[in-house]
């Protein structure tokens, strides 16, 4: 594993990550890997860990310092913090390796305690690579700049409790729907165990090419969420008496005035998930929302 470089991303910090953590340094250090940190994540950690020496810390903290020069990137945390290194991997097609440090982790699916064993499958070069895809959002305005995408999902939000909203939908120009809701979801199928979920939304396998779109606390109870192939464009027109509306992307928000008009379409590039030879997303979702337990027990 000589010359391979790794970035390892991190937000929140406890004491309960630092054997994990200390683990994954002290394996990769020992394979000979480089190791570079993100930098605000450096800070909570610098006084605790042992690095071997502290000479040798490179930092990181923006996506044109690791696109040429990073092999792998760990995210230690949840799925929330693995969403946040989709900005810093972007289209360089780094592979992701998340760390489950949080709860729930449909994202972040490798257990705290396999860390030897995913460092012995990159050593080993025995692993595969989930390609996911993503959503690319377009606003006359330009509001997210250069990171107008999404892995998860693009959603419209009302900003007040009181009316609803009212989201005009439009899929490769066909009419398809006016929806009366809080808001409306439209996710990847990476997304589809998310946001999408909560809202009655359909689990999608994430090969499956293709979007759902799902309404937030509809009006109309006939109203479902619909699978619609990843080639559509969607146009959204949001109306109502407010005149302010939130957009997300991921775990991003912006708060947007209306008249508002958005465009949603594929990325042209996909995001690189690594995982065991021997992991896959069914027994991911098997274990995550506990399928064939038996809770009475």
């Amino acid at each position: 594993m000589k010359n391979l470089r790794f970035a390892i991303f991190g937000k929140a910090f406890s004491k309960e990550h630092l054997p994990y953590l200390q683990e994954l340094i002290t394996l990769l250090k020992m394979h000979h890997g480089e190791v570079v940190f993100f930098q605000s994540y450096i800070q909570k950690i610098r006084d605790v860990v042992d690095f071997y020496p502290e000479t040798d810390i490179e930092l990181f903290s923006t996506y044109e310092e690791i696109k040429d020069n990073v092999n792998f990137l760990f995210s230690l945390g949840g799925d929330g913090s693995l969403l946040d290194t989709i900005t810093l991997v972007r289209d360089s097609q780094i592979p992701i390796i998340g760390i489950n440090l949080g709860r729930m982790g449909f994202l972040a699916s490798i257990p705290k305690d396999k860390i030897k064993e995913i460092v012995a499958s990159i050593v080993k070069k025995d692993f595969k690579l989930d390609h996911r895809s993503l959503l690319s959002l377009q606003d006359t305005e330009n509001s997210f700049g250069n990171l107008n995408f999404a892995l998860n999902e693009v959603s419209i939000h009302k900003k007040e409790n009181s009316s609803m909203i009212t989201l005009k939908v439009w899929v490769n120009d066909q009419f398809l729907n006016s929806y009366w809701a809080d808001g409306l979801i439209v996710s990847t199928p990476t997304g589809s165990t998310g946001y999408s979920l909560s809202c009655n939304g359909p689990i999608i396998c994430p090969d499956s090419q293709s979007f759902v779109i799902t309404p937030i606390a509809s009006h109309n109870l006939t109203v479902r969420p619909i699978v619609i192939p990843d080639t559509s464009e969607i146009r959204i027109q949001v109306e109502g008496r407010d005149k302010e509306y939130f957009v997300g992307l991921d775990s991003r928000s912006k708060l947007f005035n209306v008249p508002l008009e958005l465009v949603i379409r594929k990325e042209l590039f996909n995001i690189n998930l690594l995982q065991t030879s021997s992991d896959n997303f069914f027994s991911t979702i098997r274990k995550k929302l506990l399928w064939g337990s038996d809770i009475r027990n």
